[in-house]
């Protein structure tokens, strides 16, 4: 499995920015979510964030919300998670909350996911000053670390922050929740051009993107585009397995163009 860091390096040599996909584990189906998933990465998704399912996201807008709840009435667990990962074509993430990941064991988790050949968690709730534990674990089995800045990070905050992540940065592209929208904030190139200041890591922008002409705007100043909502939607709005099974790999297809630089 490729690293995070080759896959930037890839993406970069072909002028483009690297494509990530989100998608719940368990969502609608433990058995669909992993053929989701794979249609994304067969249309051009370079990097998976497999969501691990929360009662309290708070960080998420109704379209993640109702995936989520879905996903927990199905019983996803954490080792369902771990089991998902490993059946990804492409470096898969974990994007969780602190909770969860403390309940299952700091230790077993990111154990859990090295031998699942997992490359590396977003925790968006977790703070560095509270991160001890989990720096020296994933350091231990070799997960990268990342965490989210927002508009509202300070500069001197932003600094403390990238330094403890490892892999890329999550950048939020405004405040408030995820969820497709019209427009991508403008807020977002701003921010990047702060992180750039203060680390040599990959910046990918997520909140927001949801069609290729977004995917191209962020693509012009971010290493990565991050989409989330935009494909639940579709397996939502779908008429059959197949039916959502073919509108992710569509919109993958398209959002993979759409991060092509011009």
């Amino acid at each position: 499995m490729k690293s995070l860091k080759e896959v930037f390096e890839r993406a970069k040599s072909e002028n483009r920015a690297a494509l990530i996909g989100y998608m719940p584990a368990g969502f609608p189906t433990s058995e669909l979510s992993a053929r989701l998933i794979n249609a994304m990465v067969d249309g051009g998704v370079d990097i998976v964030e497999v969501g691990f399912p929360y009662s309290d996201p708070v960080m998420d807008g109704p379209v993640i919300q109702q995936a989520a709840e879905t996903s927990l009435r199905n019983g996803t667990s954490a080792q369902d998670v771990l089991n998902l990962v490993s059946q990804i074509k492409a470096p898969a993430l974990v994007m969780s909350y602190w909770n969860p990941i403390e309940r299952f064991g700091v230790e077993n988790f990111a154990r859990g996911l090295s031998h699942a050949g997992g490359v590396g968690v977003i925790t968006p709730d977790l703070t560095i000053e509270e991160s001890a534990e989990w720096i020296t674990t994933t350091n231990h089995h070799s997960i990268n670390r990342i965490y989210v800045v927002a508009p509202s990070t300070s500069d001197a905050r932003l600094a403390e922050v990238t330094r403890a992540c490892s892999g890329f940065v999550y950048a939020a592209s405004l405040m408030g929740v995820t969820g497709a929208r019209n427009s991508v904030s403008g807020s977002a190139s701003e921010l990047v051009a702060r992180i750039r200041r203060v680390t040599q890591l990959p910046i990918a922008v997520g909140l927001g993107v949801s069609n290729a002409e977004q995917a191209n705007q962020v693509a012009s100043y971010a290493d990565g585009v991050i989409v989330g909502s935009a494909f639940i939607k579709l397996v939502l709005e779908s008429n059959s397995d197949d039916d959502s099974i073919a509108r992710v790999r569509t919109l993958a297809e398209q959002l993979s163009e759409g991060v092509r630089r011009s």
